[in-house]
């Protein structure tokens, strides 16, 4: 059994092991993300039946997130969390720049520019007691 194994794991499509390792709820999420571009190994676009060997590149970008793992195991099946994230290792830079992105996003409220767009609640009962309730 435990043979049967290794040599299932000794091969492995790119949309297999994304799909495994959780980056894409289901194997056609990982499939069309592969195919427009999204998904680069080795700084290459691939096709979704690029076999992956261990130690390589794999550099993932979707709308929620952008990841650079290092590939260290390969798995065919989708299992828990915690052993999914036994199939790979986040780049340095990636977690840095994952940080930074996160900072960013807290903090987007204090970006923008006063008097832009939509007025806040605060804004709008003011303008309500200004105006007698008119508005």
């Amino acid at each position: 059994m435990k043979e049967q194994a290794d040599k299932q794991d000794a091969k492995c499509r790119l949309d297999k092991w994304l799909w495994a390792a959780r980056f894409f709820k289901t194997r056609s999420l990982a499939t069309a993300a592969i195919e427009t571009g999204k998904v680069h190994v080795d700084g290459d676009r691939v096709k979704p039946a690029k076999e992956l060997h261990v130690g390589q590149l794999v550099h993932i970008r979707n709308k929620d997130f952008e990841v650079e793992v290092t590939v260290q195991a390969l798995s065919n099946i989708r299992r828990g969390a915690p052993e999914a994230q036994l199939l790979y290792a986040e780049t340095t830079a990636s977690v840095i720049k994952r940080e930074n992105l996160k900072v960013t996003g807290e903090n987007a409220h204090a970006l923008r520019d006063r008097g832009a767009g939509r007025p806040t609640k605060r804004q709008l009962r003011d303008i309500k007691k200004f105006t007698g309730g008119a508005y």
